[in-house]
């Protein structure tokens, strides 16, 4: 019999919901699974006092009356007891239910514990509940028998809101506490039903109070369970006003991902379920109770009996919509397999069993369908941040949804040119003041990163044309003249997008070649990098050949210093700057270079390559002195990525124009910006709209991702928001020193780096192993995902990104895990 230990826990001051950030993870070594093997649902109520204990009661009897089966009710949480039990109530409404049936019985043993987190039932601390265990209160148990579980968590005496009690009483709960204790319920839900069919037992978890209630340590309840992400029982209000409260608690349901799968009432006459279905669309089945009598010596059972048809309705379209689920996520990866084309894949690659199914996102947690011993919906940490897109934790996430279905309800779509909104305006004085402070003064809004570095490209080829001489006087289309073919300088393992123009400022590369892009020529000089990285312990400098070097340093006393400003003196930058004028000087199309676009500080795709930060501003200030405009690509690195909120903080130099995405928003919706100088923008100033930026998108400043970056801007460098943010505005060190250092000594290991949210390494690799098509590091990832953590590589180059919001804990644990892999990995290829 599952049995708790009941508790005093130390007092746990009331933190305000924003404050409060969920504290479980995938990494963790008990990860919170939902178990699948049979139905679980979650009761909630759009109020207090609407019936949730009675619906269900009603379910419990509708599962126990019509054949054998097991069934599973969990109170998570309590007050008012013990006068007041919803779990006394259940059990004892069962109990006479089964004392009126006539002819033969089947057996029902139930059992009742209590983990009071106020000690208030026995007084003392230690000791279990004083509560009676109820065994076989129906015939003898059997093969054949029922069986009923009841269980409260936690519980106290007050009858007040949980977080009040808890509070008032010195009782607080941690959410993760609940949260680990609900999972070790439902394994036990699942050991139950050990060769029963899946109809044959149940469980439902009945909430407290109503979806927005907060719970023990102050978080709203409906953001509490949603790691679980249960499919939903709701309780509508039947009564006067009830409308408005039913509707407000099914989209808070939803605006957090709940699945709802039907909504009941009690009958108050006031035929409340009309509008309620009627606002569903008729997609959510609606049930309507008898009126429950109100006379307090009537012991419900007619009503129970009366009901019991409708009770056996709900049941089925609970069992129902369960099945459905299971067989979705059975049948999803074969689906996908017929009928979609993944980006970056080569789908003879992918084996049957291979296809991950995605339930839901929360946090930085997938959720995913699990079938290989048991049927779960499991976390597994999003190590590539969704293609290093996401930064979100669970609470980020849902304000983005509210601001997101904000913005849609008030403006869907509106165009953009000569037009202006709060959430775009909000939104560019945002990155001006942030991401472009001290020289930006103006942002161009597009769709997705691509597109922004072909505005950038067009912004700065017109900037050097007006500087250069080479754009006429006049008010005519000189669409067809070109004068001068103009060219990038851009570096050797550059990436800055998938659209033709993009493709044609960055390096060759297996993302050009004529099996991707025929038409491509490289209309650039693309220029080797000295790179840095961590080796055995120490951060080093490689330079590419060409480079004049006779005893200079190559090796740094720490990261930090590769960084510091006061290195521009060194003999190295001498040799950069040399080496950088002399490649220029012997390119003979280098009056044609009408931009440096670069990568600050990380080159992604080409790798998770560190560039000397030191080389890229000696590249800035030879081309400034040229009078060449200069692009950052900070679609990747900008916002956190890095540690910082732009790279310019690293490399301590600025551009005159660069690109934003991906974070911006906190990767939930595409949107990308690329902001400018005033000298950039006053190029396209003239008397004809012919000479101004002919270029734009149905989707310019669409008000959902304006709305959804400024949150994300604000949420990620405030320290009220995130923790990782100092009061001085500095970012925490995510990656521990200490690991990162032992895996840079791994034999295994080529090279590693780690900044910000980033923590990349290189397999030690040759011939077919090495490079972006090597499946080298399949079965390395094959087993961190069994460990719980999602990767993705960059052929023999793996690496982790974290959100800006993800503890340093997390990451640490990672870090562990990765480094028990790369031991299993190392000895396997020996």
């Amino acid at each position: 019999m599952f049995r708790f230990h009941s508790r005093r826990l130390r007092h746990h001051h009331h933190h305000h919901h924003l404050h409060f950030l969920l504290k479980f993870s995938s990494a963790t070594s008990h990860p919170l699974e939902l178990p699948l093997s049979h139905p679980i649902y979650i009761i909630w109520g759009s109020n207090t006092g609407v019936g949730k204990t009675l619906v269900s009661t009603g379910i419990a009897a509708s599962s126990l009356l019509s054949s054998p089966s097991y069934f599973h009710y969990l109170k998570p949480l309590q007050t008012g007891f013990p006068s007041d039990s919803d779990s006394r109530f259940l059990l004892t409404k069962l109990r006479h239910l089964f004392l009126r049936r006539t002819g033969p019985r089947p057996s029902l043993s139930a059992s009742h514990v209590l983990l009071n987190a106020s000690a208030a039932a026995t007084g003392s601390r230690g000791n279990e509940a004083k509560f009676p265990e109820e065994d076989n209160v129906a015939g003898s148990e059997g093969s054949g028998s029922s069986r009923l579980f009841c269980k409260t968590l936690y519980a106290w005496e007050e009858a007040v809101s949980p977080h009040l009690a808890a509070e008032r009483e010195s009782g607080a709960v941690e959410d993760s506490l609940v949260l680990e204790t609900l999972q070790r319920c439902f394994r036990e839900v699942v050991e139950s039903g050990v060769g029963k069919e899946r109809s044959e037992v149940m469980c439902v978890v009945e909430t407290a109070g109503g979806v927005a209630s907060p719970g023990a340590s102050g978080s709203l309840q409906c953001d509490l369970y949603r790691p679980f992400r249960i499919p939903a029982i709701l309780v509508g209000d039947g009564r006067l006003g009830g409308i408005s409260g039913t509707i407000s608690a099914y989209e808070s349901l939803t605006l957090r991902g709940y699945d709802v799968v039907a909504v009941v009432f009690e009958d108050h006459g006031l035929l409340n379920e009309g509008p309620v279905m009627s606002y569903m669309r008729n997609k959510v089945p609606v049930l309507v109770l008898p009126p429950v009598p109100k006379d307090p010596s009537n012991d419900l059972m007619e009503w129970f009996e009366g009901s019991h048809n409708l009770f056996s309705n709900l049941r089925e379209i609970m069992v129902s919509a369960y099945l459905e689920r299971v067989k979705k996520f059975h049948d999803m990866p074969r689906k996908a397999r017929d009928i979609i084309w993944w980006p970056f894949t080569q789908h003879k690659l992918v084996p049957e069993g291979a296809v991950t199914v995605i339930d839901s996102r929360c946090g930085e947690n997938f959720a995913v369908f699990k079938s290989q011993s048991t049927e779960v919906v499991a976390p597994l940490f999003d190590a590539c941040a969704s293609w290093w897109t996401q930064g979100p934790n669970a609470i980020l996430q849902a304000e983005l949804a509210r601001e997101m279905g904000y913005a849609a309800a008030r403006f869907g779509h509106v165009m953009f040119p000569e037009n202006v909104h709060e959430p775009a305006l909000n939104c560019a004085e945002l990155l001006l003041e942030g991401v472009g402070k001290g020289w930006a003064s103006r942002a161009y809004f597009s769709d997705n990163g691509s597109t922004a570095i072909e505005i950038a490209l067009k912004m700065a080829f017109r900037k050097f044309s007006v500087d250069h001489g080479l754009v006429r006087n006049c008010l005519e289309d000189t669409t067809n003249e070109r004068s001068t073919e103009l060219m990038v300088l851009a570096l050797q393992r550059s990436y800055h997008g998938d659209t033709l123009g993009a493709m044609e400022a960055q390096a060759p590369s297996s993302y050009t070649g004529f099996l991707q892009q025929p038409w491509y020529t490289g209309r650039g000089l693309f220029v080797d990098p000295p790179s840095v990285f961590m080796h055995n312990n120490t951060w080093s400098l490689s330079l590419p050949e060409g480079f004049r070097i006779e005893n200079l340093k190559l090796a740094f006393a720490s990261r930090d210093e590769i960084f510091r400003k006061d290195r521009d003196t060194s003999e190295l930058a001498a040799v950069y700057s040399s080496y950088i004028s002399k490649l220029l000087s012997g390119y003979k199309g280098s009056n044609n270079i009408g931009a440096l676009i670069m990568e600050p500080v990380i080159q992604g795709a080409g790798g998770m390559h560190m560039v000397d930060p030191l080389f890229q501003r000696v590249l800035v200030n030879e081309f400034r002195s040229r009078k060449i405009p200069v692009i950052f690509d900070e679609i990747f690195t900008g916002f956190w990525r890095l540690g910082v909120e732009t790279t310019v903080e690293l490399i301590h130099c600025v551009p005159d124009i660069a690109c934003f995405g991906k974070l911006m928003t906190g990767g939930i919706i595409p949107l990308a910006a690329t902001l400018a100088t005033n000298a950039v923008f006053d190029s396209f100033i003239g008397d004809s709209k012919l000479k101004a930026l002919l270029h734009g998108h149905s989707y310019s400043a669409h008000a959902l991702g304006c709305m959804a970056a400024v949150k994300s801007i604000q949420w990620f460098k405030d320290p009220c928001s995130n923790p990782n943010v100092t009061s001085e505005g500095r970012f925490k060190e995510l990656w521990d020193d200490k690991m990162v250092h032992k895996i840079s000594s791994h034999p295994a290991v080529e090279r590693v780096v780690a900044l910000g949210t980033l923590c990349a390494l290189e397999l030690k690799a040759e011939g077919s192993n090495a490079g972006y098509a090597s499946l080298y590091a399949r079965s390395l990832l094959e087993n961190l995902r069994e460990d719980g953590i999602y990767m993705r590589p960059l052929g023999n180059v793996i690496y982790l990104l974290c959100g800006p919001c993800t503890s340093a804990d997390i990451c640490n644990q990672i870090l562990v895990k990765l480094y028990k892999r790369l031991e299993e990995f190392s000895g396997s290829k020996n």
